[in-house]
């Protein structure tokens, strides 16, 4: 069964589906990473816990990227 043969109907909510997997494992996670490691030591107790609540909300897509991602910050240099 060729793709182009399922009814427009169907092929929109296959799309749908998709965007919505995509921007929850991929584009969200990310915009996180980005926002933590912009924001980290200065954030304040309510955006601090609200980072928690989005961490847990969005750990599936989280934990594909962290083998990728260092958030760690730059050493001292070799003494």
């Amino acid at each position: 069964m060729a793709l182009s043969s399922l009814p427009l109907d169907t092929l929109l909510v296959i799309g749908a589906y998709l965007a919505i997997a995509g921007a929850y494992l991929l584009v969200v996670p990310l915009a996180l990473y980005w926002w933590m490691h912009k924001r980290w030591y200065v954030m304040g107790k309510i955006e601090r816990t609200a980072i928690y609540g989005m961490v847990f909300l969005f750990f599936p897509g989280l934990i594909l990227f962290a083998p990728f991602l260092n958030l760690r910050m730059a050493g001292q240099g070799e003494a």
